[in-house]
């Protein structure tokens, strides 16, 4: 399936949406006749992403473009975001023995239009020196190489967090290209509202061209919508009756970014999640709660884009649905052992938690209308994952206390800076 972006005119009372561009997703080639899976802009500015067939014969702009306006109907055009004075960025990028995808991602980061960021890799327990010399041959003084002795994505993150100097931190991964507007869009609503301390925005598929990347996105992928959204423990959404456990809603780990202080005031990432330990993940939604726990607001915006290359074969997505579940559990674990003080409100929502626990990992026929309604019910999701995802699930907890043993004692690396 072809990956693409149809930019559009806004229709109004006068016409049609006029398109203004049609382009392939990154790296891809010209659209031609078949099936695509196109991003709709208005403007620039994300709005839907469709999946529908260019026919033998036609103009594929037209043709999408038609079919835009059959699916999207009177949608008008998102309001303008604010952009003020952007708070200086840190990004930071942990890598692990992938040179030719970090060199992919950290060319899609050096063209943001933001105009006050660095860019810091860090290179997580290396075995060659294939990242310090692409960073240092290739980039130069563009991008700040630090090495992490330790293996582990969340303790990577933080050695990123003790490097940085912006007063704000994005993170993102070296398997992304980030749109040319990401960071600017990323970073400004840490300007308009002083309570925000964690933003994350839009992720999509760059490319689809195996069974196992079409599957993960026919049953939503990464994608959390198009509609801004902030989240204030301060008044609890009424449609999220497990806030704010079920921190998968609020974003994900390849697109996020936190104010700095705020980040630091909680510890940071815990050491004992993520990739590369045997929590297997989770290290993002633990900082997601942590953040909202300590009163913070969390802000998504779809504006923030980066296109991620799903995994692509089946025992990929295996390992993938695993360390979902794996990863879930330990986070719930991680927030317990280091805040006991949440553990009342997650005992009040533990009935319904179970719940949607069951049904996040039941088998699924088809295409649940994810964002964008880009679900397809042609591709049934397999029982054998939702059965790898609960298995995951149960040995969570294990895994943390495994990684935790591990990192026991472990300073934080910008303790006594």
């Amino acid at each position: 399936m072809q990956v693409a972006e149809l930019d559009l005119d806004p229709p109004d009372s006068s016409g049609p949406a006029r398109v203004l561009s049609l382009r392939p997703g990154p790296g891809g080639a010209p659209v031609t006749a078949g099936e695509v899976f196109v991003l709709v802009r208005f403007r620039g500015r994300p709005v839907a992403t469709l999946t529908g067939t260019v026919p033998e014969g036609t103009d594929p702009a037209e043709a999408l473009a038609a079919l835009a306006r059959e699916r999207l109907g009177g949608m008008r055009a998102p309001a303008p975001e604010p952009y003020g004075d952007l708070p200086r960025t840190s990004v930071v990028v942990a890598t692990r023995e992938r040179a030719g995808r970090l060199a992919r991602a950290l060319d899609s980061l050096l063209a943001q239009d933001h105009p006050d960021f660095e860019i810091v890799v860090v290179d997580n327990a290396p075995v060659t020196d294939a990242t310090r010399d692409l960073v240092e041959h290739k980039y130069m003084d563009q991008v700040r190489y630090v090495r992490e002795p330790v293996a582990g994505l969340a303790v990577a993150h933080n050695r990123g967090v003790a490097a940085a100097d912006g007063s704000v931190i994005a993170f993102t991964d070296d398997d992304v290209v980030a749109d040319p507007h990401w960071l600017t869009a990323l970073g400004a609503p840490f300007a308009e509202d002083p309570r925000i301390g964690c933003v994350t925005g839009l992720i999509l598929p760059a490319q689809l061209t195996t069974p196992a990347q079409i599957l993960l996105e026919s049953h939503g992928g990464f994608a959390k919508g198009f509609a801004p959204r902030t989240y204030d423990p301060a008044r609890p959404p009424a449609d999220e009756p497990l806030f704010p456990f079920t921190a998968g809603r609020f974003g994900s780990g390849a697109n996020m970014a936190f104010r700095t202080g705020a980040l630091k005031a909680v510890g940071g990432f815990d050491p004992a999640t993520g990739t590369g330990t045997p929590a297997r993940g989770g290290d993002d939604l633990y900082a997601f709660v942590r953040i909202l726990a300590d009163g913070h607001r969390l802000r998504y915006t779809p504006d923030a884009l980066v296109w991620h290359h799903h995994r692509e074969t089946p025992q990929d997505l295996r390992n993938q649905a695993y360390g979902y579940g794996a990863g879930l559990t330990a986070y719930l674990t991680a927030l317990l052992a280091r805040r006991p003080a949440l553990l009342p409100a997650l005992l009040a929502r533990l009935p319904r938690g179970l719940a949607h626990a069951r049904a996040m990992t039941a088998h699924r026929e088809g295409g649940e209308g994810v964002p964008g309604e880009h679900g397809t019910p042609t591709h049934p999701w397999p029982r054998s994952l939702s059965r790898l995802e609960r298995r995951g699930m149960l040995y969570g907890p294990l895994g943390y206390a495994k990684a935790r043993r591990r990192v026991r004692g472990t300073p934080l690396p910008w303790e006594g800076r």
